[in-house]
């Protein structure tokens, strides 16, 4: 379906090599042919540093027409600052990843569970403040969140709400946007993620994720979906079962 945009949480992983890479690929042709298989990544690279220019320009040009990228904030913002007085952060951000053009999906403000919702007046002056050129979605992992204030707040602006399958969060299954945008991520005390294999059986699960989006795809809503390494310990797998499920 058109309107359906899967792919994992980064793509830099030798240990997919022999099974989804090819043996003798090199590392830096990685994008390059993990864009021949799918037709989006969520590039967690971001949260710990904004990229250079090259980097950017490097990652639009190694990547087919119709590929997409959605970034992850840099948890200076998110985590260090917290939404306070990181105005130049996020300018610096936008205006980098803005160099994807086309090729720029949505960008995620994940939070971590210290973030409450005692943090209110921040968290409702930046999503006001932020530019309405780009689509963003916000991740909270602290349950004080979830009440019907913030999510009125997410729906005036047309924020997404990250649907998580994780242990971290309660499953709210609340939309806020003209789009979705599902995380994953799974249990990392029970999957290891490097192995290059399926480590959780999740047919039973992914089975049931394509019956509670088909009514959006068959709507023509846009979804986004990610998968983490550490959801069955394989994400190439995940993609293509939930494709053939959808």
């Amino acid at each position: 379906m058109p309107n359906l945009r899967l792919g994992t949480i980064g793509w830099s992983y030798s240990f997919w090599k022999g099974n989804f890479y090819p043996t003798k690929i090199a590392p830096k042709d990685y994008l390059a042919y993990y864009s021949t298989q799918f037709n989006t990544v969520e590039v967690d690279s971001t949260f710990y540093r904004i990229p250079t220019q090259q980097t950017v320009t490097n990652w639009k040009q190694q990547t087919p027409g119709g590929f997409v990228f959605s970034l992850k904030f840099p948890q200076i913002i998110t985590h260090v600052k917290m939404l306070k007085d990181c105005q130049d952060e996020t300018d610096a951000f936008l205006n980098r990843v803005g160099l994807l053009k086309e090729k720029l999906g949505p960008l995620l403000l994940q939070f971590p569970p210290s973030f409450a919702a005692n943090h209110w007046g921040d968290f409702e002056a930046y999503l006001h403040w932020l530019p309405k050129e780009s689509r963003y979605v916000v991740e909270v992992r602290n349950k004080t969140w979830l009440n019907p204030e913030f999510l009125r707040l997410l729906r005036d602006i047309k924020v997404a709400l990250a649907w998580t399958d994780s242990p971290l969060m309660a499953k709210i299954r609340e939309v806020t946007a003209d789009f979705l945008y599902i995380r994953w991520e799974g249990d990392r005390r029970r999957v290891k993620g490097t192995l290059g294999r399926i480590e959780v059986e999740r047919q039973a699960d992914l089975k049931a994720w394509a019956q509670k989006i088909k009514p959006y795809l068959n709507g023509q809503m846009e979804v986004y979906g990610y998968f983490d390494k550490y959801y069955s310990g394989y994400p190439p797998s995940d993609i293509k079962m939930l494709t053939d499920f959808a």
